[in-house]
């Protein structure tokens, strides 16, 4: 999401110093709206006093944390001594090819390389062949650096690329050609990174940016060629625009989705130039997703649809007429089982299920028995993370666990025998053993169960609880919050903390039902989950108020704030990133990027009813005069999304309202975007001034 503007109806309020005075940010300056929103003069980008108010901010952080300077190096040296700095990713082979990319100690971003493919079939890299075929690490010039699309054309001669130097995902589009190195400036503005090849290797597609930041036209453009087409304009404010190629790599597909309808047009990749094709019209909440390859050896359109029911059902088409009257039913609707996505090959399709909470793969070969691929932690990821060429035997999965690193894995088609291609190695002493993965179940007010996923040291969790405890959640867009692995992580796992996630209503990780349970009129249930898992984990003597600290970023901020105003007795230090936390004002600006596209995630508060409904949870609007716990927010200036002023605000709310004098910081990154800093060790050090925080607060080192 993205940020916020005038509201009405709030009281003035006044600063309550519990600082020494020369120690804080100056006081914010009225306005005349003050009445309104005496914040609101934040919002005023690149104004001297705003910018002045938010470097007083971070100096202000820098002097609260000043005796942890130590602390914090000791933790970016302990994180980054885990860390394999010098690897090679595993090749990936298509065409006479094998692409991968290598990371070097000292380098913020991996470089990318090709080299041929070995006549034995192997993934050997020959060093001595090997070619550069971008380098990140000169491009960025020590500053933010974001690669958007990285497309290799498909008779392999050229790279088309994109690139954002700011944070704000507006990106400028290139073209390299990769026998004489010649780069190519397209002159285009406003892009949305994305860069799709037809077959003839010159045509390509790519999306344009409205005042909103929606991508909203779809242009096409041959290399050599002065004039631009436009392929397709969506004017509804809601939908997003997409194109992608089909696993096939005969289609191009053009995908317009809002939060709740879909719309997909096809064309043919080897006739970029021919008119588009609608599959499905679109229908208020009718979803569906689609891709093109082969059923029973027939060239087929495959169809993710939820036409029968929340949780999607398969369908199948002829390739020469995929329009919906033409669908015929393969998997039909489960209401226990979610399909999430589909995986096409030429020799099976896959299905991306999520069942109890947990993902499960399902393959179903050409010509042979279905199966289901599931392994044995409690809680764990699991997704196929490349199909590899279509004409490819075996798939390629990244499984991993909160106790387990993450996991390349080689699945065979046929037989269903997976082998471990790679795994992110920990650097040092390390044993998965040691730190032991649970799935617990908290009960909510209304009844529901709310799964909570925990790792802790096994000889912690046998008898040394309670502990300090890092509770982290999300819960919105449907988004599955699966367990991952972090090296960072295992610096607070050895200091004795115990790391949860919980995995609230507005999530996706029990079905579409469990999403939408927790978004427009039901938001609530989000909060009353997440409070429901702090209270379940301190029942369970996992941990107690006063060693809970809890996390979330954009939309998770929003969970933050709204239980710190809440339940903020139940909390003693709270990390809010990129935090949506002035929703309220954001939602009430149509003009604001994404707004209009989010109405079918929160409402649209112009309706009364609706701006009651959020205004009641609203973290800005809801702060008051009460104690609250340690808490660090973090933005970032150039963030699209979730504009930097949301934080500010908030945190000057804080200041003014709280009764407290718990340690209250703003960090405003100034070159940075919604997803923090670029770089692998800049966002390390980023870790290491969160943990420092944390380990201040509960007395620890």
């Amino acid at each position: 999401m993205i940020a916020a503007f005038p509201r009405t109806g709030a009281p003035v309020v006044r600063p309550v110093r519990r600082f020494p005075l020369a120690s804080l940010p100056p006081a914010p300056i009225a306005r005349r709206d003050a009445a309104s929103d005496p914040y609101q003069w934040l919002q005023q980008r690149d104004a001297d006093e705003v910018l002045a108010y938010l470097q007083a901010e971070n100096a202000y952080l820098e002097a609260s944390l000043a005796d942890q300077a130590g602390l914090r190096e000791q933790l970016f040296l302990e994180i980054k001594g885990r860390i394999r700095e010098t690897d090679l990713s595993l090749p990936s082979p298509w065409g006479p090819w094998l692409y991968y990319q290598r990371t070097t100690a000292g380098d913020e971003y991996p470089r990318h390389y090709r080299c041929p493919r070995p006549a034995d079939g192997s993934l050997n890299i020959d060093d001595s062949a090997e070619q550069l075929l971008l380098d990140p690490n000169e491009l960025a010039g020590g500053g933010f650096l974001s690669l958007g699309a990285f497309s290799v054309s498909p008779d392999h001669s050229l790279l088309a690329y994109s690139l954002d130097t700011s944070g704000d995902e507006i990106y400028r589009l290139y073209v390299k050609d990769l026998y004489s190195g010649a780069l190519n400036e397209l002159p285009f503005d406003d892009c949305d990174g994305s860069m799709t090849w037809a077959n003839d290797s010159r045509t390509l597609f790519f999306g344009e940016l409205d005042d909103t930041h929606r991508p909203h036209r779809l242009l096409r453009h041959v290399l050599g060629d002065e004039a631009t087409q436009e392929v397709f304009h969506e004017p509804d404010g809601r939908f997003f625009l997409h194109c992608y190629r089909s696993s096939s790599e005969r289609k191009l597909i053009i995908a317009l989705g809002s939060k709740t309808t879909s719309e997909a047009w096809v064309l043919d990749a080897d006739h970029p130039q021919q008119p588009l094709r609608c599959v499905a019209p679109r229908e208020e909440n009718h979803e569906y997703h689609i891709d093109h390859g082969m059923l029973d050896g027939d060239w087929s359109w495959l169809v993710r649809s939820n036409q029968s029911g929340i949780n999607f059902a398969l369908y199948a088409a002829p390739e020469a007429s995929p329009e919906r009257p033409n669908w015929r039913e393969l998997v039909a609707h489960d209401p226990a089982v979610m399909i999430e996505d589909l995986t096409l090959n030429r020799d099976a399709w896959l299905l991306s299920l999520r069942i109890g909470g947990l993902p499960v793969i399902e393959v179903h070969p050409q010509n042979a028995a279905s199966y289901r691929v599931e392994l044995p932690d409690a809680a764990y990821s699991l997704h196929v993370q490349d199909s590899l060429e279509f004409t490819s035997e075996v798939v390629r999965l990244r499984y991993e666990a909160l106790n387990r690193p993450a996991q390349v894995r080689q699945l065979d088609l046929a037989s269903g025998a997976q082998q471990v291609l790679k795994q992110t190695p920990v650097e040092g002493p390390f044993d998965a053993d040691a730190y032991e993965s649970r799935r617990l179940w908290a009960t909510a007010a209304d009844g529901s169960q709310v799964p909570i996923s925990l790792v802790g040291r096994r000889d912690l969790l046998d008898g040394e609880l309670p502990a300090p405890l890092y509770l982290y959640g999300y819960g919105a867009y449907g988004a599955c919050l699966d367990p991952w692995f972090s090296h960072a992580r295992l610096s607070l796992l050895e200091r004795g903390f115990v790391f949860a996630i919980a995995h609230v209503r507005g999530g996706g990780e029990l079905g579409e039902a469990w999403y939408r349970a927790g978004k427009l009129a039901h938001k609530q249930n989000s909060f009353d989950d997440f409070i429901a898992c702090a209270e379940h984990l301190i029942a369970e003597g996992y941990s107690r108020p006063e060693q809970l600290a809890i996390s979330g970023g954009s939309a998770g901020g929003l969970l933050i704030g709204a239980v710190l105003n809440q339940r903020p007795e139940l909390f003693a230090a709270a990390i809010a990133e990129v935090p949506f936390v002035d929703v309220l004002n954001t939602m009430l600006d149509p003009d604001l990027p994404l707004t209009v596209t989010e109405y079918d995630e929160w409402g649209n508060p112009q309706e009364p009813d609706v701006h009651a409904r959020i205004k009641a949870y609203a973290p800005y609007e809801n702060v008051r005069a009460q104690a609250y716990p340690a808490i660090l927010a973090v933005a970032g200036y150039h963030d699209s999304r979730v504009q930097y002023w949301e934080a500010a605000k908030w945190v000057a709310k804080l200041r003014a309202t709280r009764t407290d004098d718990h340690l209250l910081l703003l960090k405003t990154e100034f070159a940075a975007g919604h997803g923090g800093m670029s770089g692998r060790y800049q966002a390390l050090h980023d870790v290491a001034l969160e943990y420092a925080f944390l380990l201040k607060v509960f007395g620890r080192h």
